[in-house]
């Protein structure tokens, strides 16, 4: 299990989205407020964020808990971004990838998170993993099921989905190969966000200066917060969200 977050808005140092929030996604590393499983989140963190001009972004990730990087502390008063995807990672299976398995995961201008845990994993997606063409298996970042999750939704990106598109029919296959999965996603590519509420919790925030959050939960109290209902797709850019039941596999 993980908590993650997306930001779309004004540039900011990303400490102020971050770390200076009262219950922000550097304090959930520790001390998460409405996480459903685990209650630690120390076996690696990570944030992507872009910069004018450059649709590409930088990420920066560690094995270790986001409390224990000195250098994280130092890029996140000084480091300025409109958009950004972090997130802090409580590891479903312990592994020997290091940093590789810490999200945001990224190709070309999108970052992608998953929050949750595939049923059943390696064996249950087998069936899915055998879909894709041999070098996007070799591609993948880690061994673990975010990092195989994130390959069904990138092969659909590349044949042309819309993100929201790509996030709901992935997770219903998914879904559907392991029936009691949680699969809240998260994707961003600097100009929109998506993401999925399916068996954790999402919340979202709009604000004034066009901004929007999307997060695991609120990064404090303000009464703007939103719930997302379970089994829904968010679809988001910087003064609006729209928000899309999702379909159920069948049993």
């Amino acid at each position: 299990m993980c908590r993650h977050l997306a930001y779309l808005g004004p540039a900011v140092p990303f400490g102020d989205v971050l770390v200076e929030p009262a219950h922000g996604l550097y304090r959930q590393s520790w001390e998460p407020r409405r996480q459903s499983s685990g209650v630690v989140n120390a076996d690696g963190f990570g944030v992507g964020w872009y910069a004018d001009g450059d649709p590409v972004p930088a990420r920066y990730r560690r094995a270790g808990p986001i409390w224990a990087d000195l250098s994280f502390a130092d890029l996140a008063r000084v480091v300025r971004t409109g958009a950004l995807l972090a997130a802090v990672r409580d590891a479903t299976l312990a592994g020997a990838d290091a940093e590789a398995a810490a999200a945001p995961y990224a190709a070309g201008p999108w970052l992608f998170s998953h929050n949750g845990a595939v049923r059943g994993w390696p064996g249950s997606l087998t069936p899915l993993a055998r879909r894709l063409p041999g070098e996007e298996l070799l591609s993948l970042e880690a061994r673990n099921d975010s990092a195989l999750v994130w390959a069904l939704v990138l092969h659909r990106l590349r044949d042309g989905d819309e993100p929201g598109e790509a996030l709901a029919d992935t997770v219903y296959e998914v879904a559907a190969a392991a029936s009691g999965s949680r699969l809240n996603l998260l994707l961003t590519d600097g100009v929109t966000i998506a993401a999925t509420a399916w068996g954790d919790t999402l919340w979202y925030l709009t604000g004034p200066g066009r901004r929007t959050v999307v997060a695991s939960e609120p990064y404090d109290d303000d009464p703007r917060w939103r719930e997302v209902p379970d089994r829904t797709l968010l679809t988001a850019g910087r003064t609006d969200v729209s928000l899309t039941p999702l379909k159920e596999p069948p049993a």
